[in-house]
């Protein structure tokens, strides 16, 4: 009767999962977080119902279950991005202006201490088998791997150019990360800690976000030349690709639907379906908003959450001179949230 039970519910599991892919994704409700100044990445623990979102110098916590803001991690000039290590109860960041990473209290959501990176570190990942998280500094060219538990740096990888977005494959024992000026991707033996692939992206060019399918063994890389590739990670072969919007930053997967984000600026995101690990189609060009170019997906209920903000008219550029950024508005920045399957919100 049990084994009968857990099967049915299994079942009903899987289809709903197979129903939430056929629905097109939608706007749910937004989430208003104020203030000043600029954002950059943001992550979700699942687990515990949290999203941390990068805000000018500090990281605001969202409660998920609430949508509100639950606390802020303050002193941390240009933060980049953070990460969660659950079973440590304690997150680490990226300080871009500092060169360090702050180690966070995750019940508290004070810091511990500080540890040295390299220049202007950005992205960052936890890689959980091994215990160590990956800090990719944009400028150094290089990643720093700390050890979660002890906090302290067990080595600095030069990678040869300018990193972006990575992910890691535990199973695989690598790290995977974007290159951009280099226009390829590293991947990075975990025990050995350091880089023993180059894999060329072309036809794409300036790689940004980068997502896992652990599975099937297939990344997912954003490119600025407005292209979505799926390569393969036992021989760094790029197997398809598909167009996405310009401006991206973002990328994301979702294992139990089968599908990969691009965040684009410009205001849309492409969710593109893995029909097979040789065929990757895109399913939905999701209009959000200027500005939303970063993501994080929650695998959980499938929600996906973009910060933007208004903005001011940009000025005229000088004669020769590259247009300037539009200043932000403040305490218009917020999340939106889009999920498949439901009803629109107000």
């Amino acid at each position: 009767m049990r084994v009968t039970v857990l099967l049915m519910i299994g079942c009903a599991i899987a289809l709903q999962s197979a129903m939430a892919a056929e629905e097109d994704y939608k706007f749910l409700n937004e989430i208003p977080i104020g203030g000043e100044g600029g954002w950059d990445i943001l992550t979700v623990d699942s687990a515990a119902r949290r999203l941390y979102l990068s805000h000018a110098t500090k990281i605001i916590v969202v409660d998920l279950a609430q949508n509100v803001i639950a606390g802020e991690i303050a002193d941390m000039p240009g933060v980049h991005g953070f990460v969660a290590v659950p079973e440590l109860q304690r997150g680490f960041s990226s300080n871009g202006k500092e060169a360090k990473s702050s180690v966070v209290d995750l019940k508290t959501l004070s810091t511990i201490l500080k540890v040295d990176t390299g220049e202007n570190p950005d992205a960052l990942v936890y890689e959980p088998r091994r215990g160590e998280v990956y800090i990719f500094n944009h400028t150094g060219r290089s990643a720093t791997v700390i050890e979660a538990k002890m906090a302290n740096v067990i080595s600095t990888i030069p990678l040869g150019g300018s990193p972006e977005f990575a992910v890691a494959d535990s199973a695989a024992g690598r790290v995977y990360c974007n290159v951009e000026d280099k226009n390829e991707v590293v991947g990075i033996d975990m025990a050995k800690h350091e880089v023993v692939a180059h894999w060329p992206l072309a036809p794409g060019e300036e790689p940004t976000g980068i997502a896992l399918d652990a599975a099937h063994h297939r990344l997912f890389v954003t490119c600025h030349n407005k292209m979505m590739e799926m390569l393969d990670t036992t021989t760094g072969k790029v197997l398809a690709t598909v167009p996405i919007g310009a401006g991206v930053d973002g990328c994301a997967f979702d294992d139990a639907l089968q599908l990969a984000f691009a965040s684009c600026g410009e205001g849309t995101t492409t969710i593109a379906k893995e029909e097979t690990p040789d065929k990757l189609s895109v399913v939905q060009t999701l209009k959000t908003e200027r500005g939303a170019r970063t993501m994080a997906l929650d695998p959980k209920t499938h929600r996906i959450y973009l910060p933007t903000a208004q903005f001011e008219p940009a000025p005229s550029p000088s004669p020769g001179a590259s247009p300037a950024r539009p200043k932000i508005i403040p305490n218009t920045l917020k999340l939106l949230v889009y999920g498949p399957g439901e009803s629109s919100k107000p």
